[in-house]
């Protein structure tokens, strides 16, 4: 077969109705949505149109944004963690950036006198959360993401701000990440979906959204000066496969290249990531900014870097003044060759072309009221999705009528849903549940305003439900004792700067549910967390409920799961271990270099299988009060294009949500995990109801990254098929005879 050398979206793209061609040119599908009129000149066209008018300084104002988390903003700030000031005289209109992966950050400033923040935008710049993304990733729903992306960008287009640093995608190969709910999980294909997903629907307000860490930027113990070690293979198997796939479905104005190293080169620094690979293998058309403080010196600017962030105004608050690598240093090396003033074109007509794309120039924000109940209830849908039921033993859930009493202990759960911190952390609109309380530097730990007891009293109005706050195992043990059932809310922050020592849940909250389920067995856990924790105690409770940082609501949304209004559908986006023995790196990595070659491409589930573990939940799992079959597998191949198909049906007596998922096996002495997820689908049924799911598999999927031929390689063979419940449960088995194929990178 010969190579296909269209460099976006093969077979899933194809699927979705990509038109190659024109994104190949830079044209058509990357900004369809955005330009005012099809008659109308391509963003490409009009960025050329524009450059022609610049002068010099025109073009090097564009190359530096400038942090306004100041109290005294210049002219034209709005309290933005990047800002690029308006050129009026050519039309250019400023760029507001701001943190905006699960809802608008309002940065602070300085602690008030009542012992919290004081916010850079005021009330009005709090916002809507949406569940962690981590929790979106694991409603395994698209459409969700969408919304979700769709509802954030609205509310920052309402503040006045049009660029949104959004769409992480690093892939969970650290369960103790501090930054894993801000991320999508540890499967490439269902972070792309999900993240391209977010990001077409930011971008549908017209709001620019980059795709961040570029790359392995997968712990943040060092995140500054470690290097992440990998073969070109395994990376661009996993990490890198996840962003293509992503950038593909998503087409984001921007890339942010990470703090890390790769292989020793700083990401920011790192021709080969930037030029060769998402430059040249990939036709990005976009530009690629720094994380605030991720430059290294004005050659960034020939490693593939356009755009320096987050400089530090000075005192007077000249946009003109240069303080890092974009500055002076950059004028100085135009001056005497060393940068050639054709970079300089390309860097500046790649920042216009996405503000075109987009829609920057043609749909400025215009400041007004959020509408935040329907923004909440957009929070709320995703969070009823995203609950993973992890146990539910005896079918103790949902709660059964004819309960009279309910103790609920631990969680701050009387009052609100606990949120992870950092630059992803959003101060809801009303302010906080409970009052912030300050988690080092500029993190808070933050709940937002949505109880879910108060949501449960609501539900069930005869019942009688009382609140422990579980600092005392004894006495909460003694109320669990005399009530028909016990919740224990359980909560783990995880944040941004930090990893976490361990994957136990902290402040002796174990010993709390050891007590509580000692007491009464009829035991509800449910776990507001960051990501993956151990479960000594989980032999002993009746059911255990994964909420994640549920967002706006997530108290009703816990509230109607555990009463049986809303059918659990979640699954998981990640693997639960055991404990941190079975992880290829049992302590989190400390020192300046991280080998991730140890597991290579074999990231979560995929290094399970490998060495045959058996993990405590495995990816893809989840629990529903009804339950689904899959019958009538049928496998078609032409090529290297395989088409998956079967039918669904919903065996129990109440409505719900499953989500099938397609996984191929991989072909004997290829060097690759037992096999991978290549589709997915989520349908929701009535009972007895069937539904036909039909998936087309990308044959990057079945492909290994041949190095020394530069390209994706399929062997030819019979593939084995599998359509299950998890990673670890299957129900249908079939095989693809797959000929032969070579994919341009």
């Amino acid at each position: 077969m010969k190579i296909k050398d269209l460099p976006f979206g093969r077979a899933q793209a194809r699927a979705i109705g990509l038109t190659m061609l024109a994104v190949a040119c830079g044209s058509s599908a990357f900004a369809q949505s955005s330009t005012p009129a099809s008659s109308s000149p391509s963003p490409d066209a009009r960025a050329d149109q524009l450059a022609k008018r610049m002068s010099l300084d025109d073009m090097h104002h564009m190359l530096q944004t400038y942090n306004t988390m100041v109290a005294k903003q210049p002219p034209g700030g709005i309290g933005t963690a990047g800002y690029v000031s308006a050129l009026p005289k050519l039309g250019i209109p400023a760029l507001q950036e701001n943190d905006a992966g699960i809802g608008v950050h309002n940065y602070p400033l300085d602690i008030g006198k009542n012992g919290q923040p004081n916010h850079v935008r005021g009330e009005q710049g709090n916002a809507t959360p949406l569940p962690s993304t981590l929790a979106l990733a694991a409603s395994w729903n698209p459409t969700l993401a969408y919304d979700g992306g769709r509802m954030i960008a609205g509310e920052a287009h309402a503040q006045g701000i049009n660029v949104l640093l959004a769409g992480g995608i690093n892939l969970t190969r650290e369960p103790r990440d501090g930054r894993n709910f801000e991320y999508l999980g540890e499967d490439p294909l269902l972070a792309a979906r999900m993240d391209g997903a977010e990001i077409r629907g930011i971008q549908s307000q017209h709001v620019l959204s980059t795709i961040k860490h570029f790359a392995l930027n997968d712990q943040e113990t060092n995140r500054q000066t470690v290097s992440s070690n990998i073969g070109e293979r395994a990376m661009r198997e996993s990490d890198l496969l996840a962003f293509e796939l992503a950038i593909e479905y998503g087409h984001p104005g921007s890339v942010m290249c990470g703090y890390n190293k790769v292989n020793g080169v700083w990401d920011c620094s790192n021709s080969h990531l930037l030029n060769d690979i998402l430059k040249g293998d990939w036709k990005y058309p976009g530009w690629v900014m720094t994380d605030w403080g991720g430059d290294h010196g004005v050659m960034d600017a020939m490693a593939g870097t356009d755009q320096v962030s987050g400089v530090d105004l000075n005192s007077g608050f000249s946009l003109g003044t240069s303080f890092n690598s974009f500055g002076a240093p950059l004028l100085q090396a135009l001056a005497n060759g060393s940068i050639p003033r054709s970079r300089l074109d390309d860097m500046v007509h790649r920042i216009l072309r996405s503000m075109y794309a987009v829609g920057l120039f043609d749909y400025p924000p215009v400041i007004k009221p959020l509408d935040a109940n329907a923004d909440a209830l957009v929070s709320q849908h995703a969070a009823e999705q995203a609950i993973v039921l992890l146990k539910n033993g005896q079918e103790q859930l949902p709660l059964q009528p004819g309960i009279k009493s309910i103790a609920i202990i631990g969680g701050h759960a009387d009052a609100g849903v606990l949120s992870g911190g950092g630059s992803a952390e959003v101060w809801p609109i009303g302010g906080p549940a409970i009052p912030a309380v300050k988690g080092g530097d500029w993190q808070w730990i933050v709940y937002d305003p949505s109880s879910p007891m108060k949501a449960l009293q609501k539900l069930l109005p005869n019942v009688k439900v009382t609140y422990d706050d579980g600092s005392d195992p004894a006495r909460s043990a003694a109320l669990a004792k005399s009530s028909d059932v016990a919740i224990v809310f359980a909560t783990q922050w995880m944040c941004e700067a930090i990893d976490a020592a361990n994957l136990s849940l902290p402040n002796h909250q174990d010993a709390l549910i050891d007590a509580v389920a000692a007491a009464n067995p009829r035991s509800v856990v449910v776990l507001e967390n960051g990501g993956p924790v151990k479960m000594p105690w989980l032999s002993k409770v009746g059911a255990v409920v994964e909420a994640w940082y549920p967002g706006a609501r997530g108290g009703e949304a816990i509230a109607e799961v555990l009463t049986g209004k809303v059918n659990p559908s979640g699954r998981l986006p990640v693997t639960f271990p055991q404990d941190e023995q079975q992880l290829p790196r049992p302590v989190i990595s400390n020192a300046q270099d991280v080998d991730y070659n140890i597991e290579g491409a074999a990231v979560g589930y995929k290094w399970f299988d490998e060495k045959k573990l058996e993990p405590l939940f495995p990816f893809g799992f989840g629990l529903s009060y009804s339950k689904f079959g899959y019958t009538d597998l049928h496998v078609s191949s032409h090529g290297d294009n395989v088409t998956v198909s079967f039918k669904v049906t919903n065996l129990g007596d109440r409505a719900g949500m499953d989500t099938p998922q397609v996984y191929v096996g991989m072909p004997a002495g290829s060097g690759e995990a037992p096999r991978r997820l290549v589709g997915f689908d989520k349908v929701s049924l009535q009972p007895g109801q069937s539904q036909a799911v039909t998936v087309t598999i990308d044959p990057r999927l079945l492909a290994i990254f041949d190095v020394q031929g530069h390209q994706w390689q399929v062997a030819a063979g019979s593939y084995p098929i599998e359509v299950g419940h998890s990673s670890r449960d299957f129900a249908l088995h079939g095989h693809a005879s797959v000929t032969a194929a070579h994919i341009a990178p």
